[in-house]
């Protein structure tokens, strides 16, 4: 169980008690940590979690405060980590604690607060191998290179030593995690992997490119599995050793994986944390630039700001590990932030900057590959050197994102600057006014479609994506342009806007892209 006194426990750390709470509170179960620096972090703190801070706030904020702020939370404790320029804990913070009746610790200044995440993660995954480790000689071999942090590269290994398999783990994005025994699967493996994996349930088995069959057992809950165990040989070609081997191995991974989303939700936390800071202009630039730091991106160089929508249902948790592992794979250090309906990254960009937004298109159609039934768009801040800037850039990118999601058909990748500003305004309007828009105008079109089978609303799409030429319309359209002349003249009538004039024609535009804005 994962409490206060187990972490204090352990030497490495050097956790220092100063205010132990009320009895039994430093034994209590903890459900995680959290790192922060707001003055106010109740809206991120989940009940019994144990807080990890420096005290950045303290300029700011008086200890009380923060103090009662994690106290509402429902927070374990606080765990106060010393700097050069706080050598101790401040009075102030214990006098609150003991009041408030709130464990306090101390950190020493050469223990990062990763180091605390990473025990943390060590003692959950040792509590939970625990049951299996018991049972198989083969259950101590998977805890020992777990323990050992060889992570699923370990399991597998054991594995091998004993069956000789060829193996691969691959996660729902399509990322491959670990593999052993010459099976370096290809992109279109993983990819089709990864799709399997959506199903309900999945398949036993796959077929891979090559004439290749491999066996599948789901990793992680049976509703949604995290990944996926592939052996490159087919079910039936499997002893029933092998096949029992493979089950236990998926149970430890989903332990492993498990342990991997612990590390990664609290990192998802701290960059969602770091971006509300850098929106609301709380955080100062060196507090930014520090934080930066801890995700590799060198915040004195140039920095990218991208955010990613889609129109589709693809979970913005999928979409932001699909980006993790695109980057990663790339080499660009970079910040994924989760959020409500984007994905924010800031990226080390050490090319041109006119070569971002080609990068970007390339990026997108890699997205679109391993989430192919969702249209992934990305939104370009202004590039920026070092954090004083990057709040407009973030701003600039997110508003791109979501302007794209929203109205552009064609366009995947762009600047705010480089949008139509009809595209923007749209996507301030009100819905419902968007609807009567649409409904008055597009409605009689509509109408005269279905009872005469018509084709006025494609004709009219047509004639405004070949910017009014009738020539060029009547050609893709293969009519007579007398032909096309009728139906433009039948679409004047029913809309009441005149095809021939150029306000007749943006209010027409305008209705398909507010028709598109509303459309699900």
């Amino acid at each position: 169980m994962l409490t206060i006194s187990a972490l204090v426990a352990l030497p490495h750390l050097g956790l220092s008690v100063i205010v132990p709470g009320p009895p039994g509170a430093l034994d209590a179960e903890i459900a995680w940590l959290h790192n922060t620096e707001l003055p106010d972090p109740s809206g991120y703190i989940g009940r019994t979690e144990l807080v990890l801070t420096n005290g950045l706030w303290l300029s700011s904020t008086p200890a009380g405060e923060f103090v009662a702020h994690c106290r509402a939370a429902g927070a374990a404790g606080i765990v106060f980590g010393l700097r050069d320029a706080t050598p101790a804990t401040p009075a102030g913070l214990v006098e609150a604690c003991r009041t408030a009746g709130l464990p306090l610790l101390q950190l020493p200044t050469k223990v990062p607060f990763t180091a605390v995440t990473q025990a943390a993660a060590d003692v959950h995954a040792t509590e939970k191998q625990t049951p299996l480790a018991a049972s198989l000689r083969r259950g101590t071999a998977f805890t020992n290179a777990i323990s050992a942090g060889a992570g699923a590269d370990g399991v597998l290994g054991v594995l091998r030593r004993e069956h000789n398999l060829p193996l691969a783990v691959v996660d729902r994005t399509g990322a491959v995690l670990a593999h052993s025994g010459g099976a370096a699967l290809s992109a279109e493996d993983a990819h089709t992997a990864a799709v399997s994996l959506a199903r309900t349930p999945p398949p036993l088995e796959l077929a891979l490119t090559e004439d290749t069959t491999a066996t599948l057992l789901p990793v992680g809950t049976t509703g949604r599995p995290d990944a996926a165990l592939l052996c490159l040989r087919a079910a039936a070609d499997l002893t029933e050793a092998q096949q029992q081997a493979l089950g236990q191995a998926a149970h430890y991974l989903a332990l492993e994986i498990a342990r991997r989303q612990a590390i990664r939700a609290g990192e998802e936390r701290f960059a969602g944390e770091l971006i509300d800071m850098i929106v609301s202009g709380v955080g100062s630039v060196g507090d930014i630039a520090r934080r930066l730091g801890a995700f590799g991106v060198d915040p004195d160089q140039p920095l990218a700001t991208l955010a990613f929508a889609t129109r589709g249902d693809t979970p913005m948790s999928d979409l932001a590990a699909a980006i993790r592992t695109a980057l990663t794979d790339r080499g660009i250090p970079a910040m994924v932030a989760t959020g409500h309906a984007d994905v924010v990254a800031v990226c080390a960009w050490r090319r041109p900057g006119t070569d971002l937004t080609d990068w970007c298109r390339r990026l997108a159609e890699h997205l679109a590959e391993h989430l192919p039934d969702h249209r992934t768009v990305i939104g370009i801040g202004s590039p920026v050197t070092g954090a004083t800037h990057l709040r407009t850039a973030l701003l600039e990118a997110r508003r791109a994102g979501s302007v794209l999601a929203q109205t552009s058909r064609h366009l995947t990748v762009a600047r705010l600057t480089d949008l139509p500003t009809y595209h923007t305004l749209l996507s301030r309007a009100d819905p419902q006014l968007l609807h009567q828009l649409t409904t008055a105008i597009l409605g009689p079109l509509r109408d005269y479609d279905a009872a005469h089978d018509g084709r006025l609303e494609a004709t009219l799409r047509s004639f405004l994506d070949h910017q009014a030429s009738p020539t060029a319309t009547a050609q893709a359209m293969h009519l007579h342009v007398n032909s096309l002349y009728k139906r433009l003249t039948r679409i004047s009538a029913l809309t009441g806007r005149d095809t021939t004039t150029l306000t007749g024609r943006l209010d027409l535009l305008l209705a398909l892209e507010a028709d598109a804005l509303t459309s699900p």
